[in-house]
């Protein structure tokens, strides 16, 4: 990338932090899968936890990221392409839990998951570069886009196993705050993929129409924040109620 780019200290911790929450919800949600009733409860826990991993873990660290980043230009985000890496992710992350779960385990079932899952992680965040319109052409190193794209399927085979292996909080706080490290870390190589060439400042057609950084960053922190928070505490209500009952 340009040596005049930079980024934002702060939105960088943030954008870890709010991985590492997502991850740990994420954790949480997960142990309700094998516990399930019937497909209906196994479907809702299935979107649960693969919207606290894509959405939150994932999505939110990567646009938070994505505005941690001083390309050196304005910059506004398609807010099309932008939601769909949302659903994109959420998607993938859902269909990886859905394939690790069902069944016994088996370690060919987990790697195929881990693929599934890593592909749309992948995906989500090169459809999020897509949407960045600006005056500018962005061209990509190819070997650190394979190099992202392998850890984020490590990544993901890391993460579907330990959503179904661990169950003691201190073991999934340690495992969540690995899960971000390796969420930031396929991001950020992603990111050293890009190679930013002005082309003279002519903008893209609909680039007035994108969405602005402008304490973007900070607002999407604070929403994820508090959404996360709440499934957490309405998930500890929930187990507590099912300890109760099972008394």
């Amino acid at each position: 990338m340009p040596e005049h780019q930079s980024y934002n200290l702060l939105l960088v911790v943030l954008s870890y932090v709010i991985s590492v929450l997502g991850s740990f919800t994420a954790l949480q949600l997960a142990v309700v899968i094998p516990l399930a009733q019937n497909s209906r409860q196994r479907t809702a826990a299935v979107l649960a936890a693969g919207a606290a991993m894509g959405v939150g873990a994932i999505w939110a660290m990567h646009f938070i990221a994505m505005l941690a980043c001083d390309m050196g230009m304005p910059v506004t985000y398609d807010v099309t392409l932008t939601a769909l890496s949302a659903v994109l992710a959420f998607g993938a992350c859902s269909l990886g839990l859905a394939i690790a779960s069902s069944g016994t385990f088996a370690w060919s079932k987990l790697v195929l998951a881990g693929i599934c899952m890593g592909l749309g992680v992948t995906g989500m965040h090169y459809l999020g570069m897509a949407a960045v319109m600006m005056g500018a052409f962005i061209s990509y190193n190819m070997n650190l886009v394979v190099a992202s794209l392998a850890i984020a399927i490590v990544a993901s085979i890391v993460a579907l196993w330990l959503a179904f292996n661990l169950r003691g909080p201190l073991q999934m706080i340690g495992s969540a705050l690995v899960m971000g490290v390796a969420v930031c870390g396929m991001h950020y190589t992603g990111m050293a993929a890009v190679s930013i060439d002005d082309n003279g400042g002519q903008l893209p057609a609909n680039y007035a129409n994108g969405m602005r950084g402008d304490n973007l960053g900070m607002s999407i922190f604070v929403v994820a924040l508090v959404l996360l928070v709440v499934v957490l505490v309405l998930n500890h209500l929930r187990q507590r109620r099912r300890a109760m009952i099972s008394i």
